[in-house]
């Protein structure tokens, strides 16, 4: 069973794919005070239609993907909350919900538009501990532990109809390990990895080099990805 691979078809039409811009700097720029464990995933409790708005904004700027709300929302997080396993899925969800909905308006003001991709953001575990774990890498999880953390939100972003999945500022080797590892659950999702770097060579927590941490996730190099910003697009 192959891959589905949409960022491969969109780039066999179009020679460029632009990625949304950063999700948590609009939200703050809007009033949104982030300041809180849960970061940006607070707003799909407190006000997820300025999600929406932002994923609109960002389409109609040009981008072509949507990353969700969803990279520091998880069961684990939002049980600091209150919130019981069902509603921690359920925001999950909504993370999906709201990128696809702004995608629908989109796609309905614009039926000529090139396609429209959702990927479903995925932070590491650091982010879950809400300390800058994740620009250290100064954490240590069993990989089945790790694989348990990450399991019920890849669940949750799958069955909500992710395009694929953005595996967010990973700053350890072994993270992305069990990540891979899990991702076998899913035949059919493909997913993206961006790392956290000790420099241009290492990732931030281990000593493994660039080449091996490649032949290890044996993804092809996208050749041009841009990111929008506010209105104006950036080569990234």
């Amino acid at each position: 069973m192959s891959v589905n691979n949409p960022v491969a078809r969109l780039l066999a039409e179009h020679p460029t794919l632009i990625l949304d811009g950063a999700l948590a700097t609009e939200l703050e720029a809007r009033g949104c005070d982030l300041t809180d464990p849960l970061w940006s995933a607070k707003v799909l409790i407190e006000n997820p239609e300025l999600i929406y708005q932002v994923h609109l904004d960002y389409f109609n700027a040009g981008a072509h993907c949507a990353i969700t709300a969803s990279y520091q929302a998880t069961p684990q997080g939002f049980l600091r909350r209150g919130l019981d396993q069902e509603q921690s899925l359920g925001l999950i969800a909504k993370s999906v919900q709201l990128a696809q909905r702004a995608r629908r308006d989109y796609l309905a003001a614009h039926p000529q538009a090139a396609p429209l991709l959702i990927a479903g953001s995925v932070g590491p575990y650091g982010a879950y501990l809400a300390d800058g774990s994740e620009y250290r890498g100064d954490y240590r999880l069993a990989q089945d532990d790790m694989i348990a953390f990450h399991r019920p939100r890849l669940a949750a972003l799958a069955a909500a109809g992710v395009d694929l999945l953005a595996c967010e500022t990973l700053p350890s080797f072994a993270e992305l390990q069990a990540l891979l590892t899990l991702l076998q659950e899913f035949p059919m999702l493909g997913a993206w990895f961006a790392f956290t770097l000790r420099d241009n060579q290492h990732l931030l927590s281990s000593s493994v080099a660039r080449p091996y941490v490649c032949s290890s996730i044996c993804l092809p190099i996208l050749p041009a990805i841009s990111r929008t910003r506010r209105g104006k697009r950036l080569n990234t």
